[in-house]
């Protein structure tokens, strides 16, 4: 079975990167950051997130109705899946227990092989 790969690009506070980043690669070792030889690749880029948490959430940073802006990293990693997206979504899932937000800003793309 052909395996397919995608990118799955997420957004976290700088002071959590390194360790979901760790938690990902120690749980998905074959799926997660592989580009040929080489392990636990990613690229990260720094920023500034914005956003004013409802009057239910339960935010870890600010507070609701208030409009909050945070240093956080744009996260690239390459997942590698056998075709069912069953890795894609245990990665997803994994992303959701490390990361500290209460809703986890994510995409996902499909790369295609050239």
């Amino acid at each position: 079975m052909m395996s397919l790969r995608f990118k799955l690009v997420f957004f976290a506070p700088k002071t959590h990167t390194a360790e979901i980043l760790s938690m990902l690669f120690k749980h998905c070792p074959n799926v997660l950051g592989k580009i040929g030889q080489y392990q636990e690749c990613a690229f990260i880029t720094p920023g500034i997130g914005q956003f004013r948490p409802g009057p239910e959430a339960q935010p870890v940073t600010g507070e609701p109705g208030k409009l909050e802006h945070v240093e956080e990293d744009r996260v690239e990693i390459v997942v590698h899946d056998l075709g069912e997206k069953v890795q894609l979504k245990d990665a997803i899932r994994r992303l959701k227990e490390a990361h500290p937000y209460e809703e986890v800003a994510y995409d996902v793309y499909k790369l295609e092989d050239f």
